[in-house]
């Protein structure tokens, strides 16, 4: 797949490359990175291809023949009068924590020669989080970094304490050289010298393993059968698109009871790990037609679910992880992510989640497995959840991670209408929506698979006085519109978002107001004619290439559109499932992160979001949520 900044993108088990239109690798940070990436880390940042002291130009850039394998055709410069001696067929392909490369040389000179070709690389083993475009700076006290000579190619290390990631690069048929790179000390170059016939051909295969710390090899992950349709209207094919890169993004963990769990990463280039919120609303739109993504996603989280009190990850007993990271950074803590629970609405989807899977399966084994983990969960939403000292599902902001810890959790997010943001402790309103359903839902487990009525009992009425409190907390008469959120003081967060229209999906507005709300969201201000905006043009917070403030996901719609169905609102969920449907024709059938907010007037295909992930999780679900909405219509 090629990225917004014209890379090529391979993906495969947990493992994904980046290279430019020749096929190398320069080491570039910021916003899109370039190189092989395994578990937050970098592990080739510099290949550089030259022959004869040349470094060849695509004649044919490089193209993404697959999800994991790109081809391009380079070649020397010439002219009419002198053309290229030479051509290069470049193949290269990603697989479980490897790049492999062959590369064909082919003379066009009549007579024999031979050609020096010289590979040169480095692996700097950067934490993704170096290379973001923040230019914030960590220290790494006693890091070394080694180079060893093999007798096919060479190994770099990597020590830190008790930290080592290696990369290793073969050559077949070995090179004949290994010198210091004159511009990059820490870099190597590989040199080989190939013997051409007259119009003959030479062939070079390399293999570079990323070998992460705590890793000795990477698992391939299996994945479902998939038919095409050979006839497909829009929607079909967009969900084949999706399903193909759930595929992609589908990592091994360990899941509670110590097995292997294919669960779906967040997203590429910097989340390709467990996200608790994004693979529970991933699985929960793929399960009519994935169940087993659902099963794994569970099992994932509960062996991840918190046990103690941390305030610097914010783990909590009974809370469910929201992401987690194997990189170096967070092996020595230096963030805070290697398990951050900075998450309010993890907790009630998992409970959500798992009641789904067993309405959708009539299998009651998996409830039963993790009935303890889910008791655990409505016990932290009880407590450190808020909801008995609150009345509700709060969060105090974390100024060392999250600002925000619902599904909008850039700094800025949760804000009234003149642009501030709320102070905690912050009850968001989406999360009030999916501690209901959770409640309700687990009450309905604790009936019929538990067997423990009081208990489903007690659920029942904790939820109906969220209900009710929720109805008279967090109305607001005047715009006829839910608030965003309640902040620390008790007051309604009155900017007007897309977070209500989950409100219908969860079930705690009322048939009158969820109507209300529903037909709202579909006029222009929230409406781009593409999907429904995060913020409703118009405020002063609004800004159609803003994060969340403004641009349009298709996981919030997905959402949205699954709560229009619930209500009966048939047009509106067809007019944004057709938008939505309309917007992934011209992404080549996938649905990206984010769209930008302008109107569907304005530009004859969506603008895209510039650092939207791609591809992404709960965008590539989207569609499967979509047919789910339709087929309820």
């Amino acid at each position: 797949m090629t990225s917004a900044d014209d890379r090529v993108q391979l993906v495969r088990d947990a493992t994904f490359a980046r290279v430019d239109a020749a096929g190398g690798i320069s080491g570039t940070r910021g916003t899109a990175p370039d190189g092989l990436f395994l578990r937050d880390a970098r592990h080739l940042s510099l290949w550089h291809l030259t022959v004869d002291g040349t470094a060849p130009v695509a004649l044919v850039p490089a193209t993404a023949e697959t999800d994991d394998k790109a081809l391009s055709v380079l070649t020397p410069r010439g002219t009419r009068d002198n053309p290229p001696a030479y051509t290069v067929f470049r193949e290269q392909s990603v697989s479980a924590g490897m790049l492999t490369e062959h590369l064909r040389l082919v003379s066009n000179r009549p007579d024999p020669v031979t050609a020096l070709v010289e590979i040169t690389v480095d692996a700097d083993f950067a934490d993704l989080f170096e290379l973001r475009a923040d230019d914030r700076h960590y220290d790494k006290p006693g890091a070394r970094h080694e180079i060893h000579r093999t007798d096919d190619g060479l190994v770099f290390d990597y020590r830190r304490a008790d930290w080592h990631s290696r990369t290793t690069v073969v050559g077949r048929p070995a090179p004949t050289g290994l010198d210091a790179a004159p511009d990059t000390p820490s870099a190597r170059t590989l040199s080989w010298r190939l013997r051409l016939d007259a119009h003959g051909q030479a062939d070079l295969h390399l293999t570079v393993r990323a070998r992460p710390h705590g890793q000795a090899e990477t698992p391939t992950v299996a994945r479902p059968h998939r038919q095409t349709a050979s006839a497909a209207d829009d929607l079909t094919r967009t969900c084949e698109r999706g399903l193909a890169d759930v595929d992609l993004l589908t990592i091994p963990v360990t899941g509670v009871d110590g097995e292997t769990a294919a669960v779906p990463a967040a997203g590429i280039p910097w989340f390709l790990t467990l996200f608790g919120r994004d693979s529970l609303l991933t699985s929960y739109f793929l399960l009519p037609y994935r169940p087993e993504t659902a099963a794994a996603t569970l099992s994932a989280l509960a062996a991840t679910q918190g046990q103690d009190h941390d305030p610097v990850s914010g783990e909590q007993p009974g809370r469910i992880v929201h992401e987690t990271r194997h990189g170096e950074l967070a092996h020595f803590r230096q963030i805070p992510y290697g398990r951050y629970y900075g998450a309010v609405d993890a907790t009630p989807l998992f409970l959500v989640l798992l009641h789904a899977h067993y309405r959708t399966t009539g299998d009651r084994a998996l409830a039963v497995r993790l009935e303890q983990h889910a008791r655990r969960a409505v016990d932290w939403m009880l407590t450190d959840g808020g909801l008995d000292e609150h009345g509700y599902l709060t969060y105090q902001p974390d100024p060392n991670g999250l600002v925000n810890q619902n599904w909008k959790d850039s700094a800025g997010a949760v804000c009234f209408a003149d642009g501030t943001q709320a102070q905690g402790p912050i009850a968001v309103s989406e999360a009030q929506g999916y501690a209901y359903d959770a409640l309700i839902r687990t009450a309905e487990l604790a009936a019929a698979v538990w067997r423990d009525e009081p208990y489903a009992h007690r659920l029942r009425e904790t939820a109906a006085r969220l209900r009710a409190r929720f109805a008279a907390d967090f109305w607001m008469p005047d715009a006829g519109f839910p608030a965003l959120a309640l902040d620390g003081q008790g007051r309604q967060v009155d900017a007007l978002a897309s977070d209500a229209g989950h409100l219908l999906w969860s079930g705690i507005l009322d048939q009158e107001l969820a109507r209300r709300v529903g037909q709202r969201l579909l006029l222009p201000d929230f409406f781009s004619g593409w999907a429904i905006r995060t913020l409703a043009a118009g405020q002063k917070p609004y800004h159609p290439l803003s994060y969340h403030r403004g641009s349009a996901w298709p996981h919030d719609n997905a959402v949205i559109v699954l709560g229009l169905a619930r209500h009966g609102l048939a047009e509106q969920a067809r007019t944004v499932a057709d938008g939505l449907i309309a917007a992934a024709v011209h992404h080549g059938y996938r649905l990206p992160e984010v769209l930008a907010g302008y109107d569907r007037t304005a530009t004859a295909r969506p603008v895209p979001y510039p650092h939207s992930c791609s591809p992404q999780a709960w965008a590539a679900a989207t569609p499967l949520a979509l047919r789910t909405a339709l087929q309820m219509l």
